[in-house]
């Protein structure tokens, strides 16, 4: 499976209909097939997640929560990401969702980078994702790129607690 790139702006792609029906599928997984899916994901996609580089405003926004989840210990950093797929409503879930959707994106892009280092729990070596995940990610693979990035933008904006939406 590729994943076609292109240059153009993502930021406000409308879901088509097989886009949607792919987001409320990964909706319908567990906690974890949607933390793995969104690891496959981010590999397969890579640097093209995010159309600029992240400026440091957006690092710097991100920084303080990354590197509290990077000291915790292995078992509350799966906790935490747990925690924001769920919207568990505590302080690092509402500060993630005071975040931009960019800036999530940055957020979960540099989570990712340390998983892929070890410096983050990542997925364990020889994972393989559930038939419904491995189905869903089919459908996201024969998406045009911005129907991908429009899906994985998505499944990020979902997560965690926007503190002013009540």
């Amino acid at each position: 499976m590729t994943f076609a790139a292109n240059q153009g702006d993502h930021a406000n792609v409308y879901l088509k209909e097989a886009a949607m029906e792919t987001v409320n599928a990964v909706e319908n997984l567990s906690t974890d097939e949607q933390l793995a899916l969104l690891w496959v994901i981010y590999q397969a996609l890579g640097s093209s997640i995010t159309s600029v580089p992240p400026g440091p405003a957006r690092l710097f926004l991100t920084g303080g929560l990354l590197l509290q989840i990077k000291q915790m210990s292995q078992f509350e950093q799966l906790q935490v990401m747990r925690e924001l797929v769920i919207g568990v409503d505590n302080p690092i879930t509402r500060q993630y969702g005071m975040f931009s959707e960019k800036t999530k994106l940055v957020f979960w892009s540099q989570l990712f980078e340390w998983m892929g280092t070890g410096e983050v729990i990542a997925l364990p070596n020889g994972y393989k994702l559930s038939p419904a995940s491995e189905k869903i990610f089919k459908q996201i693979a024969s998406l045009d790129f911005s129907e991908q990035i429009a899906v994985l933008r998505k499944m990020v904006i979902n997560m965690g607690i926007d503190p002013l939406a009540n």
